[in-house]
């Protein structure tokens, strides 16, 4: 039996990885002659994206990808970690019993709904305060952070949970406050799984499609103030491939390749970081 349920395990381990294999090798295969076609200069650099002209750059859509995650992750990370060490630390029970439940709840609402909530809340409030139209990036990045929360908030609470208690205990004969046992001890000492939820988080906010096409303008143009309307590379692909063709469909795919190398290097960035 031991046996047989390791042979299950290394089967769904091996399987995972040949997926992953796949996945590199479609887009490598079908991307990249497009990139070097248009030339990676050109493709990477260019400002203009003009399927009809023949014009593929993609730069407007990193720099709408980086804006926005940047803006998730200043908005997110902070009051993530600290709800974290509030569940971890000094939630009461009856307060938690109801909170906690409805922050799990959270992670499993469909993107389409909070991309709906932001178009018909945060996009009004927002053209409201600040003027424009209201779809920008400042509306998508506050609602990427309401997605990413969940994430950050159950991964660094697992993280803070699993800290031996005698760092805690030892703080406190030191003569440390509660507060500073918590903040100065224990948090640090679990930065590696804190580090951890950062970079779901962030790849959540890469990778999220349906409700940033519905808050964020989708205008293909480098993003030149929190206010304007951006694309960002998935909603990119999403918005033209029912359409596409030829060099078209195949610059596309080479847009996919780019965000899936983004993602592998801002992981990478963040496992380095981590280990060191």
């Amino acid at each position: 039996m031991e046996r047989t349920f390791k042979l299950i395990f290394a089967g769904a381990a091996a399987l995972a990885v040949v997926s992953v294999g796949t996945i590199c090798l479609f887009l490598i295969l079908e991307g990249a002659p497009a990139i070097l076609r248009i030339g990676v200069v050109d493709f990477l650099a260019g400002t203009s994206w003009r399927p009809g002209e023949g014009v593929f750059g993609v730069l407007p859509m990193l720099a709408g990808s980086g804006a926005i995650t940047l803006g998730a992750i200043v908005l997110g990370v902070p009051i993530g970690i600290l709800t974290a060490v509030f569940f971890a630390f000094f939630a009461p029970r009856a307060v938690a019993r109801i909170v906690h439940p409805a922050v799990t709840l959270m992670a499993g609402i469909p993107s389409v709904v909070y991309g709906f909530f932001g178009l018909m809340t945060i996009v009004p409030l927002v053209r409201s305060l600040l003027g424009g139209r209201g779809m920008c990036v400042l509306s998508a990045s506050i609602l990427l952070a309401m997605m990413i929360l969940p994430t950050v908030i159950l991964v660094a609470e697992a993280a803070l949970k699993a800290i031996p208690q005698t760092i805690y205990e030892g703080a406190l004969a030191l003569g440390a406050t509660h507060e500073r046992s918590v903040f100065a001890a224990v948090l640090p000492a679990a930065r590696s799984g804190v580090l951890a939820a950062v970079i779901l988080g962030v790849g959540r906010a890469i990778g999220e499609t349906m409700a940033v096409i519905m808050v964020a303008g989708n205008q293909p143009l480098i993003p030149t103030s929190l206010l304007k309307g951006v694309r960002t590379l998935t909603t990119n692909v999403v918005l033209e491939m029912g359409y596409a063709a030829d060099l078209h469909r195949e610059a596309l795919i080479g847009t996919a390749l780019v965000l899936f190398l983004l993602t592998l290097l801002v992981n990478g960035s963040f496992s380095l970081l981590k280990r060191k």
